[in-house]
C-alpha cells in the first residue's frame, strides 16, 4: 500500500468516481466548491445525473473533510476513493462542474449500474492478461498510452473517449478470443467501456478494479507486467510504481507528457513547442506561446503563479 501519511510529500491527492442517480446534482454544486475553498483544496469534481468523478489535492485534514462530506451525502455513502502523495500542489485552481456526464463517451443509455464488466482485482489481473484466450485492451487516449502500456495491451490510439465506439465496431478481431480484458488510469472509463462491450454481444468482459493507479500501488515492480510511466491529469504528469512521482513534463503548447531524450529535442522549447506539435502548429501560434511564457516567467519572479501554466 502507498504510505499516504508521508509528510516529506505534504499533499495528499484523491481520485474518485461513482455512478449513482444524482437527481439534485446541481444543488451539490455550490456547497461542494465553498467546502473545498474553505480547507484548501484544488482540483476538478464534475457532477451529472449519473453521479461525479474527479481528482483532488490538499493537506490531507482538508481532503479528509471533503471526503467526509461527500460520504455523507445518501447517495456517495458508499463511495471509493485512491489516494496517491505529491511534493507540490498538482492543481492551479478548484473547480466544480455541472456536466452531462462525469465521463463522455458519447453514446446514450449506457449505465454501469445496470450492465458493466467483471472487475479484477489488481493481484488477479496478470493471470487473466497473461491468458492466451485473452484479448487486453487499452481503453485510453494516444498521449496516454505513448508513455505507459500492460505488456502485450492493444492501444486503439484514440485522440478522446468519443473514438471509441467506433474502434470497436471497426475491429472484427475482438471477437477472435473468448475473453476481453480493459484498464484505464483509475477505472472509470472501463465501467462504460466494458458496459458498452456487453451492449454488444461481448459475454467474457472484465475490467481492472481502480484501474492502473491501483495496480501500482499494490502489485510490486518485480511481478509487475506494466511497462512505463502512467500519466495522470494533473502537475504530476505521471506516476510510476508505489504512485511515486513520474520523470515526465508536460509540453505546455500541446499538453503531450515528454520524455528526458523528449526534452533535449532541437524541437522543444519550453511553453511553446516539442516534438509532437511543431509540425502542425504555426509560428504565429508560436509567437503567441512564447509571449504567454514570458508572462508566466515574470509571475514567477514576483513569486506568483500564473493561470497560463
Amino acid at each position: 500500500m502507498t504510505d499516504t501519511s508521508d509528510h516529506t510529500m505534504p499533499f495528499l491527492v484523491a481520485a474518485l468516481y461513482h455512478f449513482v442517480s444524482l437527481k439534485r446534482f446541481e444543488s451539490l454544486r455550490e456547497p461542494l466548491f465553498a467546502l473545498c475553498e474553505d480547507n484548501g483544496v484544488k482540483g476538478t469534481l464534475l457532477l451529472a445525473h449519473e453521479g461525479i468523478n474527479g481528482t483532488i489535492a490538499g493537506p490531507d485534514a482538508g481532503v479528509r473533510k471533503v471526503l467526509d462530506y461527500l460520504r455523507a451525502q445518501p447517495e456517495f455513502k458508499a463511495l471509493e476513493h485512491k489516494e496517491s502523495r505529491a511534493s507540490r500542489m498538482p492543481f492551479l485552481r478548484m473547480k466544480v462542474k455541472l456536466k452531462k456526464e462525469i465521463v463522455t463517451m458519447g453514446v446514450e443509455n449506457i449505465d454501469p449500474n445496470k450492465i458493466v464488466g467483471t472487475y479484477v482485482d489488481p493481484k488477479d489481473w496478470n493471470s487473466l492478461i497473461a491468458d492466451p484466450d485473452t484479448i487486453v485492451i487499452d481503453t485510453r487516449n494516444d498521449y496516454e498510452t505513448a508513455i505507459g502500456v500492460f505488456r502485450g495491451a492493444v492501444d486503439p490510439k484514440t485522440k478522446t473517449f468519443r473514438e471509441f465506439p467506433e474502434w470497436v465496431r471497426n475491429n472484427e478481431g475482438l471477437h477472435n478470443k473468448p475473453k476481453i480484458a480493459m484498464y484505464c488510469t483509475g477505472g472509470i472509463r472501463c465501467e462504460k467501456a466494458t458496459a458498452y462491450m456487453k451492449e454488444q454481444g461481448f459475454d467474457e468482459v472484465y475490467h481492472l478494479k481502480g484501474g492502473i493507479l491501483k495496480y501500482l500501488e499494490e502489485v510490486p515492480p518485480e511481478e509487475s507486467l506494466w511497462e512505463g510511466a502512467c500519466f495522470v491529469f494533473d502537475e504530476r504528469v505521471s506516476v510510476e510504481h508505489g504512485l511515486k512521482e513520474g520523470e515526465h513534463k508536460l509540453c505546455r503548447a500541446c499538453r503531450s507528457p515528454l520524455t528526458a531524450e523528449e526534452l533535449s529535442s532541437p524541437y522543444y522549447e519550453e511553453g511553446v513547442s516539442c516534438s509532437h506539435c511543431y509540425p502542425t502548429r504555426t509560428e504565429a501560434d508560436r509567437d503567441r506561446y512564447r509571449q504567454r511564457q514570458k508572462q508566466i516567467a515574470l509571475a514567477k519572479k514576483r513569486g506568483q503563479r500564473h493561470m497560463g501554466t
